[in-house]
């Protein structure tokens, strides 16, 4: 059968390949108790242990036995976009209105319609390297070419206004950016996004920021959303992962207002609504108690964090740059050894401990970084580095 071809543009997502490998070994006698061995400790998907919160999980039960299940409007429950206006104002002090506001299946889904209504075949966009892999290839799927710059930790893996503005071309789209970022969980300072998106501004281009961490920030200098900067914003968020509701798949995105119609039309015929018992589930997320309950649990990101980097640093597993945000340290592994996916299978062999290697994430530096996920518990990270302080033989 002939294939498409813009399938030649888009690699495996190697993070799942990696979690298949883990959850493979996970069931080997290796892994098992009973036969000697030890518990895959799995630092590699970037997944709060967190699950819903209890008012959260009884809206979608309430949803289901009231039978509220039909088809909402495309753009999502008005009551939902109401509540993240909201949101936005309570907690950045921003003035989005509900209307500019777009729920949909995932942020994931939400790249997917800002690509199609804005990348046309040949259009390039500007990314950091390092980046989420699967962002550069929603722009591959709308034909776009995404441009991986290279962003070293003295750019704290990002990028700035002054390397955008020398990397425009005639063929340059707009830029798309992550602030807290995947996999390194350093932001954009808000200034900086401001001069990035003036740069684009500029041009006639767009900004697409993901900030799907945006609620998981750690330092007050970095925890802004890039919407301050202009009604030209789109912005990507999520319920994944500061309202731990990952498989729920539910997110939203922020457009400027003539955007609103165009990306309406699109999700009408790509999905028609996302879930409606995610989205009534969703209304709970912003009760008092459960604030209350997400600003806990920030707190408890936050101390692992504080365990886990000094860990690395000690191990030689050098985290150049401290992460403001998200639950990801970029762990730079060269000291041991010359390829990450190399280094990776051999934790998960030797030390039952699952990472994931660099590749997915750019080739200016991937063979040399590890990402660690802290969304695991305390005890999963306390193990994990006296296992692989017993294996590198750290003194």
């Amino acid at each position: 059968m002939k294939l498409a071809a813009r399938l030649d543009h888009i690699e495996p997502f190697y993070v799942m390949e990696c979690a298949k490998a883990a959850s493979e070994l996970a069931a080997s006698p290796v892994c098992d108790p009973a036969q000697g061995g030890r518990p895959m400790i799995f630092l590699n998907i970037g997944e709060p242990d967190f699950t819903a919160p209890p008012l959260v999980q009884a809206a979608a039960q309430r949803c289901l036995t009231q039978g509220r299940t039909q088809y909402t409007p495309a753009t999502g429950l008005p009551a939902l976009r109401e509540k993240l206006s909201q949101w936005y104002r309570d907690r950045f002090g921003l003035d989005i209105p509900a209307r500019r506001i777009v729920i949909t299946a995932g942020a994931s889904g939400a790249l997917q319609l800002a690509c199609l209504a804005l990348v046309d075949r040949g259009d390039e966009v500007l990314m950091p390297d390092p980046s989420y892999a699967c962002n550069r290839h929603f722009v591959a799927a709308a034909d776009g070419v995404p441009v991986l710059l290279p962003s070293p930790p003295e750019h704290r893996f990002q990028l700035d206004a002054a390397g955008v503005e020398s990397a425009w071309t005639p063929r340059t789209r707009g830029v798309l950016l992550a602030s807290p970022s995947n996999p390194t969980g350093t932001s954009i300072a808000h200034d900086e996004m401001g001069r990035i998106a003036e740069v684009v501004r500029k041009r006639g281009g767009v900004t697409i920021v993901d900030e799907i961490y945006l609620g998981l920030s750690f330092d007050e200098a970095y925890g802004h959303s890039a919407l301050a900067h202009g009604d030209d914003i789109v912005s990507i968020n999520s319920f994944s992962k500061y309202f731990s509701m990952t498989g729920w798949r539910l997110g939203w995105m922020v457009l400027p207002e003539s955007l609103v119609a165009p990306v309406e039309k699109l999700a009408q015929n790509l999905y028609i609504c996302a879930s409606t018992v995610s989205q009534h589930a969703a209304l709970a997320c912003f009760e008092p108690e459960c604030l209350a309950e997400y600003e806990r649990r920030r707190g408890e990101f936050k101390a692992r964090r504080d365990f886990l980097v000094p860990a690395l640093n000690q191990l030689g597993l050098t985290v150049p740059v401290m992460p403001d945000g998200a639950f990801y340290a970029w762990a730079d592994c060269s000291q041991h050894a010359a390829s990450s996916r190399d280094f990776a299978f051999d934790l998960m062999r030797r030390a039952q401990v699952a990472v994931t290697p660099g590749r997915d994430f750019g080739p200016h530096a991937g063979e040399r970084y590890l990402r660690f996920s802290y969304a695991s518990s305390m005890d999963s990270l306390t193990e994990a580095v006296a296992r692989l302080h017993q294996l590198l033989h750290v003194t």
